[in-house]
């Protein structure tokens, strides 16, 4: 009965993902930006085999199924659905006729080797800044220059990474300033700052936020004052900087820079 009992769990949570991919669809619907991905782009393994389940289906309206699978560098194995894992490739080697898989990546060398040596790779060029700068204006409506030119710096030429760097916040200094008053407000706002992060994406927004606190940090360096303090914030900042360039979840990066900066008051 085991068996059973693990099968419609797994049953249970395709169906789940399936809820949820409806929802984030309809809602995206009614937004005319798209917003950073939620916690249903995490691949989970409900989420490949719901499109594994997908692919048995005829197109609707069109003569083929398109799947787009975004940030296709966070497909790796997981223990114990290494069928499912199998499954995927296999889909992405011998697609059905009426099947065309999309992956996009900002890292596609980080992507599988397996999954690599099956697919065709197209560079999308970035934008170049002044049409980052543009948009940041008129669609967000940003004004002061610096701003701009921060988060235009921080976009990379991504009018994705645009939006995903404060979400029409001015600056990297806002987030920044916000992280500290949350560490000055105790345990619970800064567990709660932790827990609003994104937790995946570390090298967007979020490193954007660790840049302009250290800017902050260094200002205090600066002026005087406590110099050892400022200095040992500046070195725990840093190493949060290292662990989101290695795409560590930044909730937990965050808890634990804020218990560390708490410690230094």
């Amino acid at each position: 009965m085991e068996p059973a009992k693990k099968g419609a769990d797994a049953d249970k949570q395709v169906d789940l993902a399936a809820e949820a991919l409806a929802e984030q669809l309809a809602a995206r619907r009614e937004r005319r930006l798209y917003e950073p991905p939620s916690g249903l782009a995490s691949h989970g393994i409900a989420s490949v085999r719901l499109m594994l389940r997908r692919l048995a289906l005829k197109p609707a309206l069109g003569r083929h199924k398109v799947f787009l699978i975004g940030d296709a560098e966070r497909l790796v194995p997981q223990t114990g659905a290494e069928a499912a894992a199998n499954a995927l490739l296999k889909a992405l080697e011998e697609p059905p006729a009426d099947t065309v898989f999309v992956l996009t990546s900002s890292e596609p060398d980080a992507l599988l080797p397996t999954i690599l040596s099956r697919v065709v790779r197209v560079r999308v060029a970035r934008n170049a800044d002044s049409i980052v700068a543009a948009f940041a204006q008129r669609e967000l409506g940003l004004k002061s220059q610096r701003d701009i030119a921060e988060r235009v710096t921080s976009a990379d030429g991504s009018i994705g990474k645009l939006l995903a760097s404060g979400e029409g916040a001015s600056g990297t200094g806002q987030p920044a300033e916000a992280f500290l008053g949350a560490v000055a407000g105790g345990a619970v706002q800064r567990y709660g700052f932790a827990l609003r992060q994104t937790p995946f994406q570390a090298r967007g927004g979020f490193t954007a936020m660790l840049d302009g606190l250290l800017e902050q940090l260094r200002a205090q360096a600066r002026a005087g004052g406590d110099t050892a303090r400022a200095v040992e914030a500046i070195a725990h900042t840093l190493d949060a900087r290292e662990l989101a360039q290695g795409n560590v979840n930044p909730q937990l990066v965050t808890a634990v820079l804020a218990d560390e900066l708490a410690e230094l008051k």
